[in-house]
């Protein structure tokens, strides 16, 4: 068996005051050399490092799952950078809280100490609370520093995300967790009582979440003595958690997102159900799995029912409010109309042959009929000339030509005869008749 106790970890337990400490304090970075995982941002050619080096922070929101650092970096950042740091949450705290804060930040300003605010789930914050943070940035009374599991796109004001510049953080790898396991058995004393099977679904278990992994590594400790020796069954049922049906980040993740997506376009709803309980049942993450969903009602139905597309927006939306359970029947809901809906990949097809054509044509200049003429002098040089209003004809339709000279008509989307596509294509029949009518009339 693999050696996973190695020479430099310690035969006996510490004996050390701060012992009761839960393991994740006492294993908490002292510096940033110590952060593990997180190289993007932290390492030598780091977004972090830069702002260190420069001497000068701005403000920043750093989002990503749990577990995954973001606290600790926030006050290692204060550290290396000279910082009066501050932590709030934005679950226990209010305006008035806020303004106690803000207001102690001034006070050390004047005394010649900049403080970094960190706020730990800033998206809970309404956006009176998140406007209120507005001034105090701006006037450098504070350096902010949110941290967040959210899409900061869809939660926080855009006016505070144009102040912030937002860091990506990510799930653990394998070696990350591994690395943080060996950490964690010098600290304890004693490696792991784990076989290689065992140990590798310790890993998965953890999620790329390094406070999980710590959380598991203590309840093993405890519960096993020096002649204990865990398989994979074992372990799980000493933790009480079933072990992953599949690695997110490997193999079949991929095979069951491939096969889900495949039902979908078969219009199987049963088997689409299926693959799609097995991923929720294996710990797939419900908004990866909504936003492929979203993906599917764009590329393999399209215009043929044009409800699919809002439908599992709104499946996202509901989820996001619900949460688990509640909110996987949302999903759900998504994944059963998408099966069934009409199938259309004529949009897809479309946007591809129009993003070819645009990326070879380069930049032609549309035919000046259809460009504004907001000044005397572009109306002299002919913009807009001979432009005819659509509502002004009795069909409302020109029949102009709106496609640059150089490129000609292009004829990018071919509906389907298969739902909503179906009128679709008797529409622009009726248009394309119109348009050879009108330009032999010219």
């Amino acid at each position: 068996m693999t050696d996973l106790f190695p020479d430099d970890i310690p035969a006996t337990r510490p004996d050390e005051a701060g012992e009761d400490r839960p393991l994740a304090d006492r294993l908490r970075p002292k510096s940033l050399e110590d952060v593990i995982g997180q190289g993007h941002i932290i390492g030598p050619e780091g977004t972090l490092r830069r702002m260190i080096a420069s001497g000068r922070l701005g403000s920043l929101i750093l989002w990503g799952p749990p577990g995954t650092g973001k606290t600790t970096v926030a006050r290692l950042l204060a550290d290396a950078a000279g910082y009066r740091f501050e932590q709030i949450s934005a679950i226990f705290s209010g305006v008035a809280d806020l303004k106690k804060v803000f207001e102690t930040a001034r006070v050390a300003r004047r005394a010649g100490q900049r403080t970094l605010l960190f706020v730990d789930e800033i998206h809970r914050f309404n956006r009176a609370q998140q406007d209120s943070f507005l001034p105090v940035m701006e006037d450098g009374t504070v350096v902010l520093v949110g941290a967040t599991t959210e899409n900061p796109s869809f939660e926080l004001n855009a006016a505070l995300l144009s102040r912030a510049q937002v860091l990506t953080f990510q799930s653990l790898s394998r070696e990350d967790l591994e690395a943080l396991a060996k950490r964690a058995e010098a600290e304890i004393g004693r490696a792991l009582p784990l076989d290689v099977d065992a140990r590798e679904t310790l890993t998965s278990l953890a999620d790329g979440d390094g406070r999980a992994l710590l959380g598991l590594i203590e309840e093993i400790d405890a519960a096993t003595g020096p002649e204990d020796m865990l398989d994979r069954e074992g372990l799980t049922k000493l933790v009480q958690r079933r072990a992953p049906i599949y690695d997110k980040s490997q193999e079949g993740h991929y095979n069951l997102i491939s096969a889900l997506h495949k039902t979908v376009r078969g219009s199987d709803p049963d088997a689409a159900l299926y693959y799609f309980a097995r991923m929720l049942d294996g710990g797939e993450d419900p908004m990866f799995l909504a936003r492929r969903l979203i993906r599917m009602a764009v590329e393999d139905i399209g215009m043929a029912d044009p409800q699919a597309l809002p439908l599992t927006v709104a499946a996202r939306d509901a989820y996001h409010m619900l949460g688990s359970p509640e909110g996987e029947l949302a999903l759900a809901q998504a994944v059963v109309y998408l099966a069934t809906a009409p199938k259309s990949n004529a949009l897809y097809t479309a946007f591809k042959g129009a993003m070819s054509v645009a990326k070879q044509t380069g930049s032609p200049m549309p035919p000046m009929t259809i460009l504004n003429a907001p000044t005397k002098l572009m109306k002299g040089q002919g913009y807009g000339e001979g432009y005819i209003y659509d509502h002004d004809t009795p069909e409302g339709f020109s029949g102009q030509e709106y496609f640059p000279e150089k490129i000609g008509r292009q004829d990018f989307y071919q509906p389907v005869e298969r739902g909503f596509e179906r009128e679709i294509r008797k529409r622009l029949d009726y248009f394309s008749k119109l348009r050879a009518a009108k330009h032999s009339e010219d």
